[in-house]
């Protein structure tokens, strides 16, 4: 078993002042692989008063310096791609090949991307020729609270890490305590980069205890959190009481609109999406809603996709979803499954317990339900597991009301051949994103929500611009 029970703080590993520790379970077997602690008000202030004083001449630092520093990490980082790969695999339960190719693999792509949009940004700039005495300025933030799920852990952390650095922050990452250890990894590579001492410091907790004491804290100037909306809610009241900056990635309900026009593998594609890294992740077109007339017959292919859909061990290679993250997950997942069943939804594939042949592990059924009501749990709320919700539709005035009749806007998904149509649909759907024909987002596009799936963007430009002020300067010769 890892013990991994130090922090991070100040350039340094370091002890925790009073010694709590937390088990890391692994979720494919129920038993304990690593062992971290548990930091508390004493440990945050000490992280957060070095990233203070570091960001006395890291937030003025040159371009050229965070831009070296920052390309020696990511060729670091591709020097320790398996063992991010196996502590992914190990912390929460990604296939082997998943964890390596997405989930690890995403972290690398983010890591590029801001190294590219931090060469080309201008910090300073004129307003325009129609004044020319008239500068704008982008500044960082400061002391940054950085917080981080467990279902993407190195896809959030570098989300959030990179750019921070990038715009000239300093930062405290508190990862999640379920799957902290690939973010420690993060933290072996940020020494080895030789980052100056204090820019950036991990200390590892859960939300009740850390959580509160970093984003209360009086010194912290900005706040980016993935997670929950519920947790959004709590922090962004502890942010309320000194204005601190907020970024917020929240939950998500995704749509997914098959129109009659849509092409062969819609029906299977928008399925796999769902049940892809087991159904955790914000952005899952976890609603199906599909024209009445191909409805029937898509019925029959969904319930055969689902029933063939593999699940096993996820140290085996293949095309295959692991376990959830853990049992608090695994029983709210059965409880809602059990809830559909109830409602009256039809289920047609999966349903409660485990895999056969998966005894050990928090392993879910891809289950289906069809002919579900937008106002029933399942269609409302973010199971966060292989469900999926399967609504007809008679008109693409209906598939709209439908799609936008729940509080979350994070992702809606269009399957149609009409460009037109497309138009019109994506313009109409209440969501920072819209996937059309499984093509997918861009590493570099802004990734975020309307309503309650959040405030901000992460990605690209606008993810490094999240972490800047902007300052006007008149009379700027």
């Amino acid at each position: 078993m890892l013990k991994k029970k130090n922090f991070y703080i100040n350039g340094k590993w370091t002890s925790p002042k009073n010694q709590k520790d937390i088990e890391v379970i692994n979720p494919a077997t129920e038993q304990k692989c690593a062992v971290i602690s548990l930091g508390g008000k004493e440990d945050i202030n000490d992280a957060v008063l070095a990233a203070k004083e570091a960001f006395k001449t890291w937030g003025y630092s040159k371009k050229e310096e965070r831009i070296s520093l920052l390309e020696k990490f990511y060729e670091l980082y591709k020097k320790r791609w398996n063992d991010i790969t196996e502590a992914i695999t190990l912390e929460m339960g990604a296939p082997k090949d998943f964890a390596s190719k997405l989930q690890t693999g995403t972290g690398a792509s983010h890591t590029k991307s801001f190294i590219k949009y931090l060469k080309n940004f201008e910090f300073e700039k004129p307003l325009g020729d129609h004044a020319k005495n008239q500068r704008i300025l982008y500044e960082p933030k400061g002391v940054c609270a950085l917080i981080t799920p467990w279902n993407w852990p190195m896809n959030q952390v570098c989300l959030k890490v990179i750019p921070a650095l990038a715009a000239g922050c300093t930062m405290v990452l508190k990862p999640s305590e379920l799957a902290p250890l690939s973010s420690m990894i993060l933290a072996e590579l940020i020494d080895e980069t030789k980052f100056p001492k204090g820019v950036f410091n991990l200390v590892n907790g859960d939300g009740a205890t850390t959580g509160d004491a970093l984003t209360s804290h009086p010194d912290v100037n900005m706040i980016s959190f993935t997670g929950s909306t519920r947790a959004g809610a709590l922090i962004s009241q502890n942010a309320a009481k000194d204005f601190k900056r907020v970024s917020l990635e929240l939950g998500g309900k995704g749509a997914n609109i098959i129109f009659k026009d849509s092409d062969p593998e819609a029906i299977e594609r928008g399925a796999l999406r769902c049940f892809r890294n087991s159904g955790q992740s914000c952005n899952a077109p976890t609603r199906m809603l599909i024209e009445k007339s191909i409805y029937k017959d898509a019925i029959e292919r969904l319930k055969k996709y689902a029933n063939e859909f593999k699940v096993d061990d996820p140290n085996k290679e293949g095309d295959h979803i692991g376990p959830v993250i853990s049992e608090v997950q695994f029983n709210k997942i059965q409880k809602l499954i059990q809830k559909g069943i109830e409602e009256g939804a039809n289920l047609v594939a999966g349903g409660p317990g485990k895999p056969e042949g998966l005894n050990e592990g928090y392993y879910v059924k891809p289950t289906v339900f069809v002919d579900v009501k937008n106002d029933m749990e399942i269609a409302k709320t973010e199971i966060f597991g292989p469900v999926l919700s399967v609504i007809p539709f008679e008109s693409e005035e209906q598939a709209i009301e439908i799609a936008n009749d729940t509080p979350y806007g994070l992702t809606n998904y269009i399957q149609t051949q009409d460009n037109e149509k497309v138009r019109r649909v994506a313009r109409k759907l209440r969501s920072g994103m819209v996937d059309v024909n499984g093509a997918g987002i861009a590493v570099d596009a802004p990734f975020g929500g309307y309503k309650h799936s959040g405030i901000g963007r992460e990605a690209g430009k606008e993810g490094l611009i999240e972490f800047l002020e902007v300052k006007s300067v008149g009379g700027w010769n």
